[in-house]
């Protein structure tokens, strides 16, 4: 006979495995939409393309080009000769507003 714990135990095995398999297939769409993106060139032809692109923004692309530094390259101290560059990031905050009902922002 089989006991209500171990029922318990088997049901809620079987939803997480539902559960983590669900955000596995989630995850593996994403990654093959991005290993299938379009590889573009920084050129020229780049902000046209851009522009003429559906609300002007281009979803999973690859950029491949010519990375220049804007002041002066960063040296590795671990290994010799090789260099990089710092990304610059653009942080959009929304704004919060406090819910009083909630209490929370």
């Amino acid at each position: 006979p089989i006991t209500l714990g171990e029922l318990l135990c088997l049901g809620s095995s079987l939803a997480f495995s539902g559960l983590f398999y669900y955000l596995y297939r989630k995850k593996a769409r994403v990654v093959a939409r991005i290993q299938e993106a379009p590889k573009l060139q920084v050129d020229d032809d780049l902000p046209a393309l851009v522009s003429a692109a559906d609300g002007r923004c281009l979803p999973y692309v690859a950029l491949e080009g010519i990375v220049l530094p804007a002041k002066a390259a960063l040296t590795s101290h671990y290994h010799e000769g090789l260099q990089g560059v710092i990304q610059k990031l653009l942080v959009k905050e929304h704004r919060l507003i406090w819910n009083s009902l909630a209490r929370s922002w």
